[in-house]
C-alpha cells in the first residue's frame, strides 16, 4: 500500500479517533493487516489477513496473542529467540520491519512484518498496526526451485534482498562460486516492480572486449569481420526490465567506460553506429571477486565500482549456513531426476556436515547427483560419497590426533565456546586458523 494514498491518509486521521473508525479503514485495505494492542493481543484483522490464515471470521483470532497465531509460541518473539517487531516499534516509536517465518495451515512461509505504532489524542501509543507481506520467491522448507534456507545468515541476506527489490537501486551480489548468486539475482527481479518485464543475463566471463560490447549494445551490419547482419544488443532486449551482469569483475577495462556512461545516462550506441539509442534497465551484477582489490590494482574503474555497488548483498558460503544442510539436501534431491525418492542416512549426513565444501551449494548438488547414480537402493550411505568427502574427514581426524597439545587446544576451545565466543574469535585468541578450529571440532564430534 502506498503511504501517500487515500487509505493511508484516512488511517493517519483515524489514529486519533475511536477504534471503530480504525476497523473501517483497516477493513478497506487489500493487503493483510491486523491491529494489536500493547499486550500483543490481536484486536482486529481484515479479510486479507483472515484469508491468509484460512479463517472465515475473527473467531479464534481476536483475543489471542500475535505470537501464538503466527509461531505457536508461548512467549513474545524476543523472548523466544527471534526479533520482535512490536518490541522494536515500542522502543523506537517508529515503524519497524523484520523477516519472519510464519506458519499458515501447517505450512511455513517467509513473510515481511511491518509494524507501525498508532497513537491516541494524548500522543500515547494505543495500538500497533501490523502489515504482512508474504515473500513468494523464498522458502524455509525444501522445494523444487528457488532459494531455500533458515539459517540466520540466509535470513539476513533475505531481509536485505526484499528491502532493495522494490526500488530501482543498482545491486551488486557478492559471494564465492557456487553459492547461488544467479538465484539471488533472479529472485530480486521476480520481487521487483519490473517482474513482468524482461530479465536478461550477460555472462562476462572470458569474452574479449569486442564480443562483450557487441553482446551488450549490439552491432551494425559490417561493423567488424563476421557482422553479416544488424544485431540488437541485450541492453535493448532488457529495456524496461532487469539486466544481470554475471561476473562483472571480468569486464575488460576498455569497455568499463562505455558501461559507466550507459548506467549514468541510459544512452548507448551499437558497435559501428553513430545513432544514439536509449534503454531503461535496472542493473544487477554479481562477482566472486573482490572488486575493491581490482580497483586497487587498476583492473576495475573506481567510478564504475561505486556505480554498480550502490547496494551490495553478500551471499553466505555453505559453511556459514551449515544448519541448512539437511534442508538443502532434501531440496536439491527434489531437483534431480527421480531424486526425491532418495534419502541420506545419518552417517552420510555427518560426513557432509564435517566437509568444508569449497564449491559450496554447486558442489553439494554434484555430490548428490553422483550419489543418486551410484545408489542401487533409496538410501544414500557414506559408500556413495566421493573420496574427497570421506578422505577429508579421515585426514582431519588424523591431523588433530597428530598435532601437538591437542588436549589443551580442545579444552581451550570448549571453554571459549561456553563463554559465547564465535569460531572466528576463538581462532584469533588461540592464534590458529579458523579452519583448524573447525577441523578440531568436527573431527572430534
Amino acid at each position: 500500500m502506498a503511504r501517500n494514498g487515500r487509505n493511508w491518509q484516512n488511517l493517519q486521521m483515524a489514529q486519533t479517533r475511536i477504534p471503530g473508525l480504525l476497523e473501517q479503514v483497516i477493513s478497506s485495505l487489500h493487503e493483510p493487516y491486523v491491529l494489536i494492542d500493547q499486550d500483543y493481543v490481536v484486536r482486529f484483522a481484515n479479510e486479507a489477513y483472515l484469508h491468509l490464515h484460512q479463517k472465515g471470521s475473527l473467531n479464534g483470532l481476536v483475543g489471542k496473542h500475535c505470537y501464538e497465531i503466527s509461531h505457536g509460541y508461548q512467549l513474545p518473539c524476543d523472548q523466544s529467540g527471534e526479533s520482535c517487531p512490536l518490541s522494536l516499534s515500542r522502543d523506537s516509536g517508529a515503524t519497524e520491519r523484520v523477516v519472519h517465518i510464519h506458519r499458515h495451515a501447517g505450512i511455513d512461509l517467509y513473510e515481511t512484518i511491518e509494524l507501525t505504532p498508532l497513537k491516541n489524542r494524548e500522543g500515547e501509543t494505543a495500538y500497533f498496526l501490523e502489515r504482512i507481506q508474504p515473500l513468494h520467491h523464498f522458502s524455509p522448507s525444501s522445494q523444487h526451485q528457488g532459494l531455500t534456507g533458515r539459517a540466520p545468515t540466509f535470513v539476513a541476506m533475505l531481509d536485505q534482498l526484499q528491502r532493495v527489490a522494490p526500488t530501482e537501486t543498482t545491486v551488486l551480489i557478492q559471494g564465492e562460486s557456487g553459492t547461488g548468486k544467479e538465484l539471488v539475482a533472479r529472485a530480486l527481479h521476480d520481487s521487483s516492480k519490473r517482474s513482468l518485464k524482461p530479465y536478461i543475463t550477460v555472462d562476462c566471463t572470458g569474452l574479449p572486449e569486442t564480443l562483450i560490447e557487441s553482446e551488450l549494445f549490439g552491432h551494425e551490419k559490417g561493423a567488424f569481420t563476421g557482422a553479416y547482419a544488424l544485431k540488437r544488443g541485450l541492453v535493448e532486449e532488457a529495456d524496461g526490465g532487469t539486466l544481470f551482469l554475471d561476473e562483472i569483475g571480468d569486464i575488460p577495462l576498455g569497455l568499463q567506460a562505455k558501461l559507466l556512461r550507459f548506467l549514468e545516462t541510459g544512452m548507448y550506441r551499437r558497435v559501428g553506429s553513430n545513432q544514439v539509442l536509449h534503454a531503461d534497465v535496472r542493473l544487477v551484477s554479481a562477482t566472486h571477486r573482490i572488486l575493491k582489490d581490482l580497483v586497487a590494482t587498476n583492473e576495475f574503474r573506481n567510478d564504475l565500482y561505486y556505480r554498480v555497488s550502490a547496494f551490495p548483498i553478500w551471499v553466505p558460503r555453505l559453511t556459514e549456513r551449515k544448519e541448512d544442510l539437511p534442508l538443502l539436501v532434501a531440496s536439491l534431491l527434489k531437483r534431480l531426476p527421480k531424486g526425491d525418492a532418495f534419502k541420506l542416512d545419518k552417517a552420510a549426513l555427518n560426513l557432509l556436515e564435517a566437509y568444508p565444501f569449497p564449491g559450496n551449494i554447486r558442489e553439494l548438488k554434484n555430490i548428490l547427483e553422483r550419489a543418486v547414480i551410484l545408489c542401487d537402493g533409496r538410501l544414500i550411505t557414506p559408500a556413495h560419497l566421493p573420496p574427497e568427502v570421506t578422505g577429508f574427514v579421515a585426514a582431519a581426524h588424523d591431523n588433530v590426533l597428530a598435532s601437538g597439545n591437542v588436549a589443551g587446544r580442545i579444552d581451550d576451545i570448549g571453554q571459549l565456546l561456553q563463554e559465547g565466543f564465535t569460531r572466528q574469535e576463538i581462532a584469533e585468541k588461540l592464534q590458529v586458523s579458523e579452519r583448524t578450529v573447525y577441523r578440531i571440532l568436527k573431527a572430534l564430534k
